[in-house]
């Protein structure tokens, strides 16, 4: 699975259960997430989502505001993860 799979993917999850509206669409990947208006409660429910799509577990270590604060750092965790280097 490449980057660009996994940051699409990633959206979509966001814009199903973040609560962002319509902002996402115009967001960079890179964009911070939190400005845009997710909450600490919504970030779980996009954790949550990401491991049931992915079929992954965040470790500890990633549990953090920086693994979701943008798309670009949830497509690198999911990426490392997947690669089995977490």
């Amino acid at each position: 699975m490449d980057s660009q799979e996994i940051a699409q993917r990633t959206r979509t999850i966001i814009a199903e259960v973040g609560g962002l509206g319509d902002g996402l669409e115009s967001l960079a990947d890179d964009g911070d997430l939190y400005e845009a208006g997710l909450t600490s409660r919504a970030s779980v429910s996009v954790m949550l989502a990401l491991e049931d799509d992915f079929d992954i577990e965040f470790p500890d270590s990633m549990l953090n505001r920086h693994t979701f604060q943008t798309i670009a750092a949830i497509r690198d965790a999911i990426a490392t993860i997947l690669e089995g280097n977490a």
